[in-house]
């Protein structure tokens, strides 16, 4: 459907800083209320990119970071 344009070491990273923002969002009050939210929703288009391999922001630039096009 969308051409992937993340590169594995993106992908894996965009993944990692996703998990790290739930358990910390899990495990402690650092955030609360609306910066909860925007933490929760930061998070899961981490993961969310992550797992598709397609980033619409880096489509609107027109950056890639994935070497085959």
């Amino acid at each position: 459907m969308f051409k992937t344009n993340e590169a594995t070491w993106d992908r894996a990273l965009r993944g990692l800083i996703g998990l790290a923002l739930v358990a910390t969002l899990l495990a402690t009050d650092l955030l609360t209320g609306g910066l909860a939210i925007a933490g929760w929703v930061v998070a899961l288009a981490m993961i969310g990119t992550a797992a598709t391999g397609f980033c619409g922001l880096y489509a609107m630039l027109g950056v890639s970071t994935c070497s085959t096009e």
